[in-house]
């Protein structure tokens, strides 16, 4: 497993924080706490007392983006691939208030994560409000203010934290990026099926009944 590098380079105008964080939209970099020193108990307290969900990257709060109809394509999902798991017993699957520390100062919020047994410490359920444990896989269903510069950094460090595989959702498209690898995917179309591979072996999904059935 590679080691994450956590930038230090000092944060000292706006366009530091911009360029810092792949040019996502100032609409969701917090400004208290200062950016630079923000830290896991900022996010934790984030979530209790404003009932918001912010990432922690390069001592910044970064609220996480999400959309009704992504919230809706998410919860499809979750329901398919938590269905599959507690089947067949693998693991758990999480949503998108399941905060992971993917390294000091690193704390990440996949739309879904699914955690096999071996990867559970103790085989336990974590308690703590951010847990501290590697996901097999990583899920992200795009909303509108996400960059591609932004998706490619969280691709490049959910693979350095040793998370095997990444899905990439976009609901405008209609296509899902799947990454085996940090520098391999494979675009797949509404008409593909989604294939769990060697993270979740039979498990399939058309896309097509993820994404049309939204229409009535």
């Amino acid at each position: 497993m590679s080691q994450l590098e956590i930038p230090t380079t000092p944060l000292v105008t706006v366009a530091d924080v911009l360029a810092s964080l792949a040019g996502i939209p100032p609409s969701r970099i917090w400004l208290q706490p200062p950016p630079g020193t923000a830290t896991e108990q900022d996010v934790i307290d984030v979530h209790d007392h404003k009932n918001r969900l912010c990432e922690l990257v390069d001592g910044v709060l970064v609220e996480k983006a999400m959309g009704f109809y992504e919230s809706y394509l998410t919860i499809e999902l979750i329901l398919r691939l938590g269905n599959f798991v507690k089947k067949h017993d693998l693991g758990i699957v999480a949503g998108a208030d399941g905060m992971i520390r993917l390294a000091p100062g690193l704390v990440r919020i996949p739309d879904i994560s699914f955690v096999s047994w071996d990867r559970l410490p103790g085989r336990r359920v974590p308690r703590d409000p951010i847990a501290r444990l590697v996901p097999d896989l990583a899920v992200e269903v795009l909303s509108e203010s996400n960059t591609a510069a932004e998706m490619r950094r969280k691709v490049q460090e959910y693979f350095a934290a040793g998370i095997r595989c990444v899905w990439l959702i976009d609901p405008e498209s209609r296509t899902v990026v799947v990454h085996g690898a940090p520098d391999g995917s494979l675009k797949l179309q509404e008409s593909d099926t989604l294939s769990g591979s060697d993270v979740l072996p039979g498990f399939t999904l058309r896309l097509q009944d993820l994404f049309q059935k939204d229409e009535r």
